[in-house]
């Protein structure tokens, strides 16, 4: 196992709280290591024995026809008599009222509890009804930049970060592509089958999706469009014009469906000047930028989109509420706000001339407050300071501990 400080670090002081522990993300983002890495962790550092560590993967065969009463039955007779009994659920919400199994066992017995989920349904209202105030959660995502060039360097040379990068936008971030030597091909062979598997189990499976080939039409849409502001009824023009009639309420709920799968992160628009978040022409980001290329092919006109994908990942992983940002006669892409922080973020993947340079400069000296704005691209001399606003090359700004 490669260790993700950057989850650990935030997971481990909830150890022997009375919060459950729920861990959600897309499919094969790391979740179940990381819960394997609290485990080890409970054994070498806080002396916990073994058997006082259960340990359940819920989306095995073992389990597949388990309901919640046999659930609470299993988990109770594994409980230990002698002190706490730590249990780590993995992949839980293929147990329908697996709310109800967490809350008595949270309530009634000495534990405490983790789980895991690639669907929002871990985050469903009724989780809210049945563990309101006593869970917390945590966002797993794909490898970050930082992440990618440690585990790389595991098997491998490792060039310099912005060569890296360049790697790093194509191949993506799944940690099951970086554990050893692997092609591209190799590479966009598992990411399909995570797409794949993600699509038919947790999308069509779980909500009875009849109309496939509609579906993958939008999916493959929205992964075309990465970066682009664009509505359910966008989508229902472009594929009337392709003779595919479908209405603007099912794009919406397929949209819904993929957002809870994880797949695709929903970027709204922020108004700066009426200060209020509008709910038309909205942006969509990829859990992953390989899932684009593994499914729709590589196209050289799509980097610089997915270099804004990534940017918007990594803010996201260091727990940015993000939103586009709306100016009086454009837009800035990125308004990032943590607690009482906030960053301006405009991501360009060259300045090749003095009319993309006053373009994303001028739009960030529309803002008239103190607060930290960047100018990112992949140019190789990047760097320096324009009237207060930084220059930085993106795989500086992916690696920088100071925002």
């Amino acid at each position: 196992m490669i260790y993700r400080p950057l989850y650990m670090d935030r997971i481990m002081p909830y150890v022997d709280t009375p919060f459950v522990k729920i861990l959600t993300g897309v499919r094969r983002c790391g979740k179940s290591t990381i819960l394997k890495m609290i485990m080890e962790r409970l054994k070498t550092e806080r002396n916990i024995p073994a058997e006082r560590i259960i340990s359940c993967r819920y989306d095995s065969m073992e389990y597949e026809d388990m309901t919640a009463k046999q659930m609470y039955a299993q988990l109770k007779g594994q409980l230990s008599p002698d002190g706490k009994t730590y249990l780590f659920l993995d992949e839980i919400q293929e147990i329908r009222g697996w709310e109800k199994v967490i809350n008595s066992l949270a309530s009634d017995f000495d534990v405490d509890i983790y789980v895991t989920g690639s669907n929002s349904r871990m985050m469903s209202s009724e989780i809210s009804t049945y563990l309101t105030g006593r869970y917390v959660s945590f966002r797993i995502f794909t490898l970050s930049f930082d992440e990618y060039l440690m585990f790389r360097n595991k098997f491998t040379t490792v060039k310099e970060p912005k060569t890296e990068l360049v790697n790093y936008v194509r191949l993506g971030g799944f940690p099951a592509t970086h554990l050893q030597e692997l092609s591209r091909d190799e590479i966009y062979t598992i990411v399909r089958d995570i797409y794949n598997s993600t699509i038919f189990s947790d999308i069509v499976k779980r909500n009875q999706v009849r109309k496939i080939d509609q579906l993958e039409r939008v999916v493959k849409y929205t992964f075309g469009n990465v970066g682009n502001t664009f509505s359910a009824k966008s989508i229902a023009d472009y594929l009337k014009s392709e003779h595919r009639s479908i209405d603007n309420e099912t794009v919406y709920s397929y949209l819904e469906k993929l957002e809870k799968a994880y797949l695709l992160h929903r970027c709204s628009r922020y108004d700066l000047h009426g200060k209020e978040i509008l709910k038309t022409q909205e942006k969509f980001y990829l859990a992953d930028t390989a899932l684009r290329y593994s499914v729709l092919g590589y196209n050289a006109d799509s980097v610089a989109s997915s270099l804004e994908n990534i940017v918007y990942l990594e803010l996201c992983r260091r727990g940015y509420t993000v939103n586009v940002g709306k100016t009086s006669d454009g837009e800035i892409d990125f308004v990032a706000v943590r607690q009482n922080d906030k960053i301006y973020v405009q991501v360009t993947q060259e300045i090749r001339s003095e009319k993309t340079e006053k373009r994303e400069y001028n739009r960030l000296l529309e803002i008239h407050d103190n607060y930290p704005k960047y100018v990112l691209t992949t140019d190789e001399f990047a760097g320096g300071n324009y009237e207060g606003i930084k220059t930085l090359h993106i795989a500086d700004f992916l690696l920088s501990s100071e925002y």
